[in-house]
């Protein structure tokens, strides 16, 4: 997943708001890294979404903090999106400059003197960490087998399965700042929630270090193996989904709620609650935003009518206010 929260700036900035100025300051900055009007069905994994206003794609430090800085200044929102999972941008679009990280973002390098690390940039995707791991006899990171996401937002997300969570081995964390600083935070000053972490909002998380152990590699490919087959078993196959739509209430799990609810196999045009794992919507090939949007708001109040549970996104929801989801939380 990778989204991290909107930048809460008080921006009252509009898509039409932008003006040319701006837009050239930011194409002066990001040159062809930078793009307009992008629809981000082609970045979420739900393959749903509105335009961006902006698209930029980070490859170095020191051209994003002079981004950062720029939008700060000018009040634009902002938002980091890895391979977007667990994502949805409202029809009506983002106002705002959506992020990228690429280049130097996808960085990976292992320590084995000693205890055993990676250190990973945070646009780097899931899958081609774990397969690193894998070839280098690195055991810790099996879990996130499948995951459609990136190391950046398995952290903010604190991306866990199977009972285990990336707190259980993130060693350190790098951010860029809203002030323009490079800032580590080691584990101990790192809090982790559930589906969760306590960060500044604005701040980006440039890289993590992992802390691993060291296994056979044949081992930990028959972990991944076994856990990429649970999750094809579990969860829905072959149409897009945005990941699990809301967060397990404490006790209980979002999926057997919705179930009883009677909403399994519940279509809104062209999206539907899964029939396999009711805490997945899954698009038929033509779902809109606003239809997602609609059957979140129905799982929602019908559990919340027929159990007393409130049930929070895990989803983030991102564009239009009008067509946000009525309870992000």
């Amino acid at each position: 997943m990778h989204v991290d929260l909107m930048n809460p700036i008080n921006s009252t900035k509009q898509c039409a708001d932008m003006d040319a100025h701006i837009k050239e300051r930011i194409k002066a900055i990001g040159g062809d890294a930078v793009s307009f009007d992008v629809s981000m069905a082609q970045h979420a994994t739900l393959r749903v979404g509105g335009n961006a206003e902006v698209m930029y794609k980070a490859k170095n430090l020191k051209e994003l903090k002079e981004m950062i800085a720029f939008f700060i200044g000018e009040r634009i929102p902002y938002v980091v999106v890895g391979r977007g999972s667990n994502l949805l941008v409202t029809n009506g679009g983002f106002s705002g400059v959506v992020i990228l990280l690429d280049g130097c973002f996808t960085s990976l390098e292992s320590n084995t003197m000693g205890e055993p690390y990676v250190k990973a940039g945070a646009g780097l995707p899931l899958n081609t960490l774990v397969d690193f791991c894998s070839e280098s006899g690195l055991a810790g990171v099996e879990f996130l087998a499948g995951i459609p996401g990136t190391l950046g937002g398995a952290v903010t997300m604190n991306a866990g399965s199977w009972g285990e969570e990336m707190k259980d081995i993130v060693g350190e964390v790098t951010f860029l700042t809203t002030e323009g600083l490079v800032e580590k935070k080691e584990r101990n000053d790192l809090k982790f929630g559930y589906r969760g972490l306590d960060c500044h909002p604005g701040d980006i998380i440039l890289n993590a270090r992992l802390n691993l152990r060291f296994d056979g590699p044949a081992s930990i490919k028959k972990r991944v193996i076994g856990n990429l087959k649970r999750r094809r078993e579990r969860q829905p196959h072959g149409m897009p989904s945005a990941g699990s739509v809301f967060k397990n209430p404490e006790g209980d799990y979002a999926g057997r709620l919705i179930e009883a609810a009677g909403l399994k196999g519940r279509r809104v045009g062209g999206a539907i609650i899964s029939q396999k794992h009711a805490n997945f919507i899954v698009n038929t090939g033509n779902a809109s935003a606003s239809e997602v949007v609609t059957l979140m708001d129905l799982a929602a109040d019908k559990v919340r009518e027929k159990f007393n549970v409130e049930l929070i996104p895990e989803i983030k929801v991102v564009g239009s206010p009008h067509e946000r989801i009525k309870r992000q939380h």
